[in-house]
């Protein structure tokens, strides 16, 4: 017989004829106050999650109000671009303050799980999930998963063009043109998932030299990079500027609002943005994070993008999908490499010939 198993008899029966067994069960008490206090701890650990949401502000909001609400989790969410993201978690490794990181495109979560700053996790809900989403895991080890796809174009403010007597660029190669001097914002790829993600594909589509050629062009013509990549469409929104190089799934939110916005895809093909979810490794309140994952790949769930005007293509196949979502079908995409180009060597180069060829010109 076991000893706790002795324990628990001599409790229930009161029997403390044995000497041995008198000082288990006195010490067994010595510890009870210390255990109570763990699995306080431990409960406490799981009644909140601490995410980093690279989605827009509104649906960040509503995942953390509606998930706290219906499962009783407290929510600390904090908004950071996907850049600014991967390199708090790489910060913080030794001792991590987030349990999730929702959002943003998908080549920095693939970074992070190669840099092991995410957990490995196999969820039961994959089968359920597009093809893509399930590849997106797959390729990462499981530690991260697709949660949404949205393809990268243009977005214009069609007041602003009328009034500058601007013609509507339709394809990567308008966006050089003189008349667009200074008209036109893009996101810097230093802090900004979005505009790695332009990079990516224009090197994909014109190969590296000639792209980093086209940026060359590209940068006379930009008005502005900013910090995030949801700034430029808003720009345009608002009349700020009056081109954007944007996904274009952020536009249907702003033109629902009032504004006079419009996106395209440009007709010589685009890529697109597989957004993600990872587990932070080394997460405090580890069960808190697994539920808010398995509960964030739910229709239910997934379903508040469209709700709080974001109109990505979700990743589980059973989610309603809102008309305003972009048809892939109609969209001329490129076969984008997300394994090479989610490489943390390759993104780091990328972005340092970005800063040495191009952002150190003047415009």
């Amino acid at each position: 017989m076991g000893v706790f198993t002795r324990v628990a008899r001599a409790v229930l029966t009161r029997q403390w004829q044995d000497p041995i067994l008198e000082i288990s069960v006195k010490t067994a008490f010595k510890f009870i106050p210390l255990l109570a206090l763990l699995a306080t701890g431990v409960q406490a650990q799981n009644r909140e999650v601490n995410i980093i949401c690279s989605a827009q502000a509104a649906w960040c909001n509503m995942i953390a109000v509606t998930f706290e609400k219906s499962q009783g989790i407290k929510v600390n969410m904090t908004a950071k671009g996907s850049g600014e993201a991967i390199a708090q978690l790489a910060a913080e490794k030794a001792n991590p303050k987030t349990d999730i990181w929702f959002g943003g495109t998908g080549d920095p979560h693939l970074q992070a799980a190669e840099q092991n700053l995410s957990l490995e996790y196999k969820s039961p809900t994959l089968p359920k999930l597009h093809d893509w989403a399930q590849k997106q895991a797959a390729q990462a080890g499981y530690k991260t998963v697709g949660i949404y796809s949205g393809p990268l174009g243009f977005g214009y403010n069609t007041e602003l063009l009328a009034k500058k007597k601007l013609p509507i660029p339709k394809t990567w190669g308008d966006l050089l043109k003189p008349e667009y001097k200074g008209e036109i914002q893009s996101a810097n790829p230093a802090s900004s998932g979005t505009a790695y993600t332009m990079i990516a594909t224009l090197v994909q589509i014109m190969g590296e030299d000639k792209a980093f050629e086209y940026l060359k062009g590209l940068h006379k013509n930009i008005g502005t990079y900013t910090r995030s990549g949801t700034g430029p469409i808003k720009a345009v929104a608002r009349g700020e500027t009056a081109v954007s190089i944007s996904f274009v799934h952020d536009g249907p939110g702003e033109k629902a609002q009032g504004f006079p916005i419009e996106t395209l895809t440009p007709a010589d093909g685009t890529g697109a943005e597989i957004g993600s979810m990872s587990i932070v490794r080394g997460s405090r309140n580890l069960e808190a994070a697994k539920k808010f994952y398995e509960w964030a790949l739910t229709p239910s769930a997934q379903a508040l993008g469209a709700a709080t005007l974001q109109f990505q293509l979700p990743s589980n196949k059973d989610t309603q999908v809102d008309p305003r979502v972009p048809d892939f079908r109609k969209i001329k995409m490129i076969n984008y490499d997300y394994a090479k180009y989610g490489q943390t060597a390759e993104r780091k180069r990328l972005i340092q010939r970005w800063e040495k060829d191009v952002n150190s010109l003047p415009r």
